[in-house]
């Protein structure tokens, strides 16, 4: 069991031991610098230590035009404001067995979620794949460019860079036209995802994505399995929108969230970053913590009691120095006992007490702030279970609600109990006879 190391001033703690949206909107690209990633700040001649690197480049401007986007799709009053799609999932020749990461986590908590009755597909919200363009409202062409390069760019087919982002050194060897395919479109639909679910939270009061959560790529440069930056995207589409002035990124992922610390850098009165992380594991981004408003640094095997106490505190006291219209929630579940990367100690049930900490004290005020949820890292075969016990626990609690997805779930299960009472009604009399469909849908936590 780690202990508490102490706390340093003011922005630096240690911790041990239903409306439908528009089909189509539009909004400006980075012509109005003011509110855009081009103002992130360059290292000063006193940090000259640390070499340029591609997060320290300014992002150019784009097009002045109008862009229109298609991510917002439209949504139906009986769809909880929960995005997800089949095309999340990764797989590419059995190589992303290579990495740690459980590249069909996403489908696993879906599968989770209707197994116990609480979602359907029809009140899920399907997202679609973020475009080139849609990219461009924060990535540059030079980092989106790279994605199809190789060694020396002599063979322009094969996905050095990707294999880099994605630790998995053979995806280099792979054609492009098959990691665009296998695993950039499925981190592009989430990204998309991600987008939308800001959007939907805005407008619903919260939304999760059950993907997403890519906090270490920045505008022009990715790593840790994280090739698109899917915050900076969500919070850059809001504040263009104006449907944001002020948002907070609350990041619980045991790793440092240095993507959106690079690229709101310049904007931290209209950003304000907490970031909790364990302070010797990846990415070790120096530069990247100058980004961070409120900085919580954990010792290695930090268990349920002081990480709990950190969220707390620092949540509470965040929302004291800085009060969003938005919260944009990184819900890592690397912080599992047992991560393989994440090196922490917090049980399943901590992890669940966890997410009910952030959502009670953002929803549960005079005036509830909206929250949006991404799913991030975890590295273990049980993170999916565990993502779907605290969804669930959400809901149990009523800290996410959504009355008409409850009403045609009841609408559609009712019919088949009728027949089912019809066609076997002998089966009443049979002490072991199966368990109703009552009994699947009252579980308990």
């Amino acid at each position: 069991m780690a202990s508490c190391v102490g706390e340093s001033p003011q922005d630096k703690a240690s911790v041990g031991g239903g409306n439908c949206s528009h089909a189509c909107e539009s909004f400006p690209h980075d012509s109005e610098k003011p509110q855009g990633i081009a103002d992130i700040e360059k290292p000063s001649d006193d940090q000259s230590q640390q070499q340029s690197q591609p997060g320290d480049q300014t992002v150019p401007e784009h097009q002045s035009q109008p862009h229109r986007t298609k991510l917002f799709v439209r949504v139906e009053d009986k769809q909880w404001p929960i995005v997800y799609s089949p095309d999340y999932n990764i797989g590419f020749l059995g190589l992303e067995k290579l990495h740690p990461f459980d590249s069909g986590k996403w489908g696993k908590v879906f599968n989770f979620l209707k197994e116990k009755g609480m979602l359907s597909d029809e009140t899920i919200i399907r997202p679609s794949e973020a475009t080139t363009e849609d990219l461009l409202v924060v990535h540059t062409k030079k980092y989106l460019d790279s994605l199809r390069e190789n060694i020396a760019r002599a063979i322009p087919e094969w996905s050095v860079t990707v294999a880099t982002i994605t630790e998995v050194p053979p995806v280099a060897l792979l054609p492009n036209v098959v990691v665009q395919r296998k695993v950039l479109k499925p981190l592009r639909t989430q990204t998309g995802g991600t987008i939308l679910a800001g959007k939907l939270a805005m407008e619903r009061g919260w939304a999760i994505n059950i993907g997403g959560g890519f906090h270490h790529c920045s505008s022009d440069r990715g790593g840790g399995f994280c090739a698109y930056a899917d915050i900076t995207l969500a919070i850059k589409f809001l504040l263009q929108l104006g449907m944001v002035k002020k948002v907070m990124i609350i990041d619980l992922d045991a790793h440092q969230g240095n993507g959106h610390e690079r690229d709101f850098m310049n904007m931290q009165d209209t950003v304000y970053i907490l970031d909790m992380y364990n302070r010797s594991i990846y990415p070790h981004d120096g530069y990247a913590k100058r980004g961070i408003r409120q900085k919580v640094e954990l010792d290695f095997f930090t268990d349920d009691g002081p990480f709990l106490r950190a969220v707390d505190k620092y949540f509470k006291k965040a929302l004291e120095e800085f009060l969003p219209d938005l919260i944009v929630y990184n819900a890592g579940t690397d912080i599992l006992e047992g991560d393989p990367l994440g090196a922490l100690s917090i049980s399943p049930e901590g992890i669940i007490q966890r997410d009910q900490l952030v959502f009670e004290i953002a929803r549960r005020r005079e005036r509830p702030i909206p929250l949006l949820m991404v799913t991030s890292g975890g590295y273990q075969r049980n993170n999916a279970s565990i993502i779907a016990d605290s969804i669930l626990n959400l809901r149990r609690l009523k800290l996410i609600e959504c009355p008409q997805a409850e009403e045609h779930l009841k609408a559609q299960v009712q019919p088949a109990s009728r027949e089912s009472d019809v066609d076997t009604g002998a089966a009443n009399a049979n002490p072991t006879g199966t368990r109703s469909w009552r009994s699947w849908f009252s579980f308990k936590k």
